[in-house]
């Protein structure tokens, strides 16, 4: 069975700011089961774009936020519960990774907001960029990570960066095992500060990476932080390209 595929709201944040309602009815007629918000929507508040993604029947699998800390705390609790979701993601800049007493610092700083999370009956994960898959003093700071963070913290693991910063992310992913809940699929050159391009287009290979998963992945999450073409025909590129191939499944084949 494959994992759904929902649509990180990022990718069209520019198309969401002048029309959020067309825009969003554009995705759930593509076929998308779900999609990610970020903290701030474009376009709408957080109620009206709740309200409207029941009405499209769009699954809300997580949320990508601050963390759950200080005065974001009651915030980023609020979002949550007005869109229904337990998967709390979220994550830091490169300066927070930068030596391994950072590394731990900022694994203390995960934990406190993983505690947060369970406290109020959610989970919380990590997304990644690039910076976390570098080595700092002699190892790969996403492997420092792992002998830091609580076990109950899960991954959303972005392959492209993976890619990008020189790693194989089937074989990342085979090392994260049942942590890598929810995958983040974007393509492109690999290359930093280079225009992605839609799904099945670029570089990467997706089918090895969604069978280094099988089994643990529970969503594939499509995200096209920038690209090299209109994105919102990426973005049904994408999805015709994970869902034709096999890779995922969604509301229209």
């Amino acid at each position: 069975m494959t994992a759904p595929i929902a649509l990180q709201l990022y990718s069209v944040r520019e198309n969401l700011a002048s029309d959020f309602v067309g825009v969003m009815e554009r995705i759930a007629e593509i076929g998308y089961v779900g999609v990610e918000p970020i903290f701030r929507l474009p376009g709408t508040t957080m109620p009206q774009a709740a309200r409207l993604f029941s009405e499209l029947g769009l699954q809300v699998p997580s949320v990508h936020v601050p963390l759950p800390l200080g005065e974001d705390r009651s915030r980023v609790l609020d979002v949550m519960a007005a869109f229904g979701s337990k998967r709390i993601v979220s994550g830091k800049g490169p300066d927070s990774f930068e030596t391994v007493q950072l590394i731990e610092r900022t694994c203390d700083l995960f934990n406190e907001a993983c505690a947060v999370a369970a406290g109020n009956g959610m989970l919380f994960g990590i997304h990644n960029h690039w910076w976390e898959f570098q080595q700092v003093e002699g190892r790969y700071v996403y492997q420092v990570m792992l002998d830091c963070l609580d076990p109950a913290i899960f991954f959303e693991v972005d392959t492209y960066w993976v890619q990008t910063a020189g790693l194989d992310p089937a074989t990342v992913l085979e090392e994260l095992g049942r942590r890598a809940v929810l995958l983040h699929i974007k393509d492109g050159p690999a290359v930093k500060d280079e225009p992605q391009v839609a799904v099945g287009e670029g570089l990467l290979d997706f089918p090895s990476i969604v069978q280094a998963a099988g089994g643990t992945a529970e969503w594939l999450i499509v995200e096209l932080d920038d690209c090299a073409t209109p994105m919102l025909g990426a973005v049904e590129k994408s999805y015709r390209y994970l869902v034709g191939e096999g890779l995922a499944h969604g509301n229209k084949g």
